[in-house]
């Protein structure tokens, strides 16, 4: 079963807004087992919306449009689904009530404009709207779905899990497909394929490999499909735990986990707690442990230390070894974890110090270089790394090293 999702209003086409519908919309399709081929951003204009049905059916055999149903004149979209499927627009009571009632809670005077939220192609089922104005439209034309919802997320969303999901099921006989996503971090993409090339290339016709590529991260989707939903994840299932062995070092979670949200996890398992010494981050290792919600319970907190006074001053980092090594080094880098764990007074610390650029390297030391140290209550240990030529990417690429490095280090104690 094939859909395809078409989204209406030119403040998408200009990127005024992010259009978060069709990626909502995506997912929730996928979970019914039907796959969206083809995603269509397209104008307030009736020529355009025409083109993009005439198009759409050619494709698919459910196609979603969002947005143009609002009170204004350039909402459009009921108008010219109607001349589409040659019809006239009627007045729906039930609509018609609703908004009513709506601005009369709001003590708002009803014009007519308003009242036109209630006029509906004729040949369309109304898929009533409790969260807003402009009701949802199904259309079931030589058979094929049409459904039109408002381009409100939240408008969209309440219409779609209350009436298009069971109508969906109804209508269609849909097979089963599971999704399961992998997370990996700082391993590239290219050395992670040849290390499961063997796996990927042993996978039954019916189960997808898809690598999704981010900053420091690779997630691997496995995606399958099936008549019957027990021998699907078995077979799903096995693949993965085969993964873990190959790559297993490398995996921080699966499906929505963050690395620093696994990281708090295993904090608060051991009932440990965690600081940072940050020079090249600039604190982006202690917006990342924070964003976890009850954090609290496992960070006391941060020394950014980005001047060389800040280093010896409140870290400890002896003289000596920036005048003779520099601040981008593996001494000053122990020495920054050590003394924020003790001053702090964590069981676990981690220090950056780099060269984000773009300026600021040397021969000896390119732009891209830094030092990571973690300190534990056993050890503590440091490694270099390039992360590159980008300022952003570098600043990205270390916080995860850093935090994957923290990772391990609590694993194995």
């Amino acid at each position: 079963m094939k859909a395809e999702i078409i989204t209406i209003g030119d403040e998408i086409l200009i990127g005024q807004i992010i259009d978060t519908n069709s990626s909502w919309l995506g997912q929730e399709l996928s979970k019914l087992g039907i796959a969206v081929v083809h995603r269509t951003s397209v104008s307030d204009n009736r020529k355009a919306i025409v083109d993009a049905l005439n198009a759409a059916k050619q494709r698919a055999d459910i196609i979603i449009m969002t947005g143009g149903l609002g009170p204004t004149k350039d909402d459009i979209t009921k108008h010219t689904l109607a001349e589409y499927f040659g019809s006239e627009l009627t007045l729906n009571q039930e609509v018609l009530d609703w908004v009513t009632k709506i601005f009369r809670m709001r003590k708002l005077p009803m014009i007519d404009t308003n009242r036109n939220q209630a006029l509906v192609p004729s040949n369309c089922e109304v898929l009533f709207n409790k969260t807003g104005t402009a009701p949802g439209m199904w259309f079931d034309i030589d058979g094929k779905i049409f459904i039109s919802m408002p381009g409100v997320p939240f408008e969209m969303k309440s219409i779609f899990e209350t009436h298009c999901i069971p109508k969906l099921q109804k209508r269609f006989e849909l097979p089963v497909i599971i999704h399961r996503t992998i997370l990996t971090c700082n391993i590239g993409e290219s050395f992670l394929a040849k290390k499961i090339e063997q796996l990927e290339n042993d996978l039954p016709p019916h189960i997808k490999l898809a690598y999704l590529p981010s900053v420091g991260m690779v997630r691997l989707r496995f995606s399958g499909s099936h008549t019957h939903y027990a021998t699907l994840k078995n077979e799903i299932d096995v693949i993965i735990e085969h993964l873990y062995e190959i790559v297993g070092e490398y995996i921080y979670g699966e499906e929505n986990d963050t690395l620093e949200k696994n990281i708090g996890l295993l904090l608060k398992g051991k009932n440990k707690t965690v600081s940072t010494a940050e020079s090249c981050t600039g604190g982006y290792i202690a917006h990342l442990i924070t964003s976890v919600p009850g954090s609290s319970a496992y960070y006391h907190g941060s020394i950014i230390c980005y001047a060389n006074d800040v280093k010896i001053n409140e870290l400890g980092v002896s003289p000596e070894v920036l005048n003779t090594v520099g601040a981008v080094s593996e001494a000053c880098v122990l020495q920054m974890a050590q003394g924020v764990r003790a001053k702090l007074k964590t069981d676990y610390a981690i220090a950056t110090s780099g060269i984000a650029g773009p300026d600021g390297g040397t021969a000896e030391k390119p732009v891209g270089t830094v030092w990571i140290a973690v300190s534990g209550p056993s050890q503590t240990i440091a490694q270099q790394f390039n992360m590159g030529d980008n300022r952003e990417r570098t600043i990205q690429r270390s916080a995860i090293q850093g935090l994957d490095m923290l990772r391990k280090m609590l694993l194995a104690e």
